[in-house]
């Protein structure tokens, strides 16, 4: 009986871990792939300052695109949190880039939520296909999505999945 559980429990978890595969083969599947150049932006902070890409040149960079009103984002951003303690470095930087449209919601809900890593945002309504300059040029149809970018600007990774994030992270530490 004890073996018969055990095998249950291991069918039940390689057919979890599918699932979870085919979530990132659904809506990653748009996503910019590896080796591919990460489109530049300039895109402002909730005070108003802009940061660009190319201001992380020689790091990687992990870009979180999401939203304060995404539950999928919510969802993550424990996660999120988690990897930015474990990874965040002068090797690995962590820049949110928010869907919200108002600055003052999305201070109000990274500082309510102790959210340390820089947040940016164009602040205008987006749509998921009917999209904004930032999710058009990483074509961003779902948000969560992920991607991890290089130090010379090279995509590593485009994901919905934080454990394809954290694997990827790991391979570069």
């Amino acid at each position: 009986m004890k073996r018969l559980f055990i095998a249950a429990m291991a069918v039940f978890a390689v057919c979890l871990s599918a699932a979870a595969q085919d979530l990132d083969a659904e809506y990653a599947k748009d996503l910019l792939r590896a080796g591919t150049d990460a489109p530049q932006f300039t895109i402002n902070d909730t005070d108003g300052n802009p940061h660009s890409l190319k201001d992380f040149r020689g790091s990687y960079v992990v870009l979180d695109f999401w939203a304060t009103w995404c539950p999928d984002c919510r969802k993550d951003l424990p996660v999120m949190k988690a990897l930015y303690e474990k990874y965040a470095s002068d090797k690995v930087v962590f820049v949110g880039v928010s869907f919200d449209e108002k600055p003052d919601k999305l201070a109000d809900f990274v500082a309510a939520n102790d959210v340390k890593w820089l947040q940016v945002s164009e602040f205008k309504k987006w749509k998921g296909e009917k999209t904004l300059k930032i999710s058009d040029d990483y074509h961003v149809r779902w948000i969560p999505s992920m991607y991890l970018i290089d130090p010379s600007g090279k995509v590593v990774l485009g994901t919905v999945m934080t454990e394809k994030l954290e694997s990827a992270l790991k391979g570069i530490r």
